[in-house]
């Protein structure tokens, strides 16, 4: 497992706003098809009786952390187990994604959801034998966005556009109200049952925000990604996807419902600029381009560096990529970042937080 700094973990240390003796990274992503022990473990098993086997679950969250010593596991399962846990149908189709048996779209369908309280045990199983394998070693839990359930329950499935969500969200104020407070109860469970069993941190990933405005999220999303998060007592980082415009609310959604929150940068966005348009006191995750994992060790070593001197201007920097991991990465390129990262030492070094 990485080596910590004395006090606590170098990833705990950059998301409380400090400096580690070195930058902490981990990857979105990092556990799964890119990994030819992950497809071995996989053979044959579905993705979401995957996600709810805890030893399998535990032992894919490891994988990563043995190959490529990076700061943080990150808990192995999807963002819709929990609304499948919570008696709605859902599937994953390969090459697809999430599917509803049936969408969310009208009031008379959000009256009709179940009670947001999904069984979680086999999630709290996971978590316990991951983090008793981890050491030192922090492990994250994540969850997805109200917003993003929301756009596969009213979508059915995924989309480019997310038309009919944007459009309920508009037309039906009553309903959007009724399947947003769904969606963050879901994910607020979901979250609280990973950091009961043990998570140090959380990540709540939006994959889909990027496609509002900002407006539209103060006024449509951000109340119930605060509910979502409230009550948490560990160091959260906010994402979304194409985000880049919404850099500041994600951090006052994420600051106003925990002590210590972070903000996830895609690579569209250098992490110099998105420190100066969160006020230079907010933490930073990311951001190398996943396009440049193909690249030439030499492009791509100079981008991580860049990255690395870009991030520098943030009071806190953990390394990742500004999206997950392609299936088609090179493992042993992963590892070589890892290790670059870890020995460029930062100008400045742990300070009190």
């Amino acid at each position: 497992m990485p080596a910590t700094t004395p006090d606590r973990p170098a990833l705990l240390t950059a998301l409380q706003g400090a400096r580690p003796v070195r930058t902490p990274v981990w990857f979105m992503r990092q556990a799964g098809r890119s990994l030819p022990e992950y497809r071995a473990a996989r053979h044959g098993i579905a993705m979401l009786d995957a996600c709810l086997d805890p030893a399998l679950a535990a032992e894919l969250t490891l994988q990563p952390v043995r190959r490529h010593g990076v700061d943080a596991a990150v808990f192995f399962s999807d963002i819709v187990v929990p609304v499948l846990r919570a008696g709605v149908g859902v599937q994953i189709r390969s090459g697809v994604g999430p599917v509803l048996d049936e969408p969310v779209r009208t009031a008379a369908d959000v009256a009709a959801l179940p009670t947001p309280d999904p069984d979680l045990g086999p999630v709290v199983d996971g978590v316990r034998a991951a983090v008793a394998e981890l050491g030192d070693t922090p492990l994250l839990g994540f969850a997805g966005a109200p917003f993003t359930l929301a756009c596969y329950l009213v979508e059915g499935g995924p989309s480019k556009d997310h038309l009919r969500t944007r459009t309920l969200m508009h037309a039906d104020p009553q309903a959007w109200a009724g399947v947003m407070a769904w969606a963050a109860d879901v994910t607020g469970t979901f979250l609280r049952a990973q950091v009961a069993a043990g998570a140090a941190a959380v990540q709540l990933f939006d994959s889909w925000a990027g496609v509002l405005s900002a407006a539209d999220y103060r006024a449509h999303v951000a109340p119930w990604s605060s509910r979502a998060l409230a009550g948490l007592d560990v160091p959260v980082v906010h994402f979304a996807a194409q985000g880049g415009e919404l850099l500041a609310e994600l951090r006052d959604v994420a600051a106003g419902a925990v002590r210590h929150a972070a903000v996830g940068v895609d690579h569209r966005v250098p992490l110099d600029e998105a420190s100066r348009r969160l006020g230079g006191a907010t933490p930073v995750q990311g951001n190398i381009d996943p396009a440049m994992l193909a690249a030439p060790w030499e492009v791509l070593a100079a981008h991580v560096r860049d990255v690395l001197r870009r991030g520098e201007v943030a009071p806190g920097h953990v390394v990742n990529l500004g999206h997950g991991v392609p299936p088609n990465a090179d493992p042993d390129v992963l590892t070589a970042i890892v290790r670059l990262v870890h020995d460029e030492h930062p100008q400045h070094e742990s300070g009190a937080v």
